[in-house]
């Protein structure tokens, strides 16, 4: 009987290495893939013109990738531009779907200049660096076959853009209803902004400003004080004030941006409103709620009732909305928490979910902006960001879809 289980033993053993073996030589046995796809940069460092703002400053061309039976596959080419650490987010990516022929993709200074500012937020007058990726990829033909992608980075010097110093900021002029001139404040999102929510009459408005006990004027940079309502406008300073035309009365919201050296006017015409969004109740009861607060519910609150954030309404924009509460975890950002039966099907702000039935979980990174999703399906409601330990403001910019932590 020993015998016999030895024996079975020693076949098993056998066989298993022959398999092995086998398997080796198989493994072996397979042809590896030359890739052929390379990607370059007209240059790996580049200054942004800003008397040349039209014409490419930054091109970027491509090898084809390995050839393969032209009637049994088709190739296409992606190509992804982003800032380095986004990797190449849905919501920061700039996404070309290439021509067949076409190997080359090429940018300009405004384009850089102004997705810097406007879609990747970033510091004034900071160097940042770029990633270009290509994307080979193949369908059709017999067998799957595995997409080549390459990528390359280049560094950028941005637009210096003139950041205005200043003490204090005031409107001034015939438009006022009073007769004092009155101090802007500076919004709690941005440091370097100023904004003022105020009633004009027909007439003139100036801004003023007093630096280092010296006084001088917010103007217009062409020199033309006609009302671009709704639109920013490039500003210097001057001695002596070159005035805005106010034609029409009422109120009025006045934004002046003395990083990107802009002054923005909103006429009544052109008012700026809180986010109006649409949700139904547990008891399927249609609502409709205007956004002017927030409520925290999560870990960060115990999963029970959910906390108001008591959130500062921004004076430049009010769909800004700040949360200085300090409180940090996990945590979604209602936009009703006053009935607990009301709480798990209202209109939610977090990451952006999965699906519409399924959520995710992410964390904030200080001084970092991530997308901002809102919505009242399953999988909004059931998605999560972290505020960072240490975070004391959390910014919510409604029109723009982000959110920033930061400690300050």
């Amino acid at each position: 009987m020993k015998k016999t289980q030895f024996l079975y033993k020693i076949l098993t053993f056998l066989v298993l290495t022959i398999w092995v073996s086998s398997c080796n030589q198989d493994i072996s046995d397979i042809e590896k893939v030359e890739e052929k796809l390379e990607v370059w940069a007209s240059s790996t460092d580049i200054v942004l013109e800003e008397s040349n703002l039209t014409s490419d400053i930054l091109t970027f061309e491509w090898a084809e990738a390995r050839s393969l039976s032209q009637d049994d596959y088709m190739i296409s080419y992606t190509t992804k531009l982003d800032l380095v650490g986004n990797n190449f987010g849905s919501s920061t990516a700039i996404l070309n779907f290439e021509e067949e022929g076409v190997f080359s993709r090429s940018f300009t200074s405004e384009q850089i200049q102004n997705w810097a500012n406007e879609k990747w937020n970033l510091p004034v007058n900071e160097t940042f660096t770029l990633e270009f990726r290509v994307i080979a990829q193949w369908e059709g033909g017999p067998t799957f076959e595995a997409p080549e992608v390459r990528t390359v980075s280049v560094n950028v010097q941005p637009i210096k853009t003139v950041v205005f110093d200043a003490d204090k900021v005031f409107l001034d002029g015939s438009a006022l209803t009073s007769i004092a001139k009155v101090e802007m404040g500076k919004t709690l999102e941005n440091l370097n902004q100023y904004a003022y929510l105020l009633d004009l009459e027909a007439g003139e408005l100036q801004i003023p400003v007093e630096f280092n006990g010296e006084t001088n004027y917010i103007c217009p940079a062409d020199g033309d004080g006609t009302l671009l309502d709704g639109e920013a406008v490039e500003v210097k300073m001057r001695e002596n004030p070159v005035s805005w035309k106010i034609e029409t009365p009422g109120e009025y919201r006045i934004v002046v941006n003395m990083q990107k050296a802009t002054v923005t006017m909103y006429s009544p015409e052109k008012a700026l409103k809180p986010l109006s969004v649409n949700w139904n109740t547990d008891a399927g009861v249609a609502m409709t709620t205007e956004i002017t607060d927030l409520w925290l519910h999560g870990a960060i609150n115990g999963w029970g009732t959910p906390i108001k954030c008591n959130a500062t309404v921004s004076l430049a924009d009010p769909q800004v909305l700040i949360y200085t509460g300090a409180k940090t975890g996990k945590t979604k950002f209602t936009v009703y928490g006053g009935a607990d039966n009301n709480k798990n099907l209202a209109y939610a702000f977090s990451c952006e979910p999965k699906s519409d039935n399924e959520g995710q979980e992410l964390s904030l990174t200080l001084g970092e902006v991530a997308y901002l999703s809102g919505g009242s399906s399953r999988g909004q409601r059931n998605s999560y960001y972290t505020i960072p330990t240490g975070a004391n403001i959390v910014i919510l910019d409604l029109r723009n879809k982000t959110v920033l932590a930061e400690k300050r």
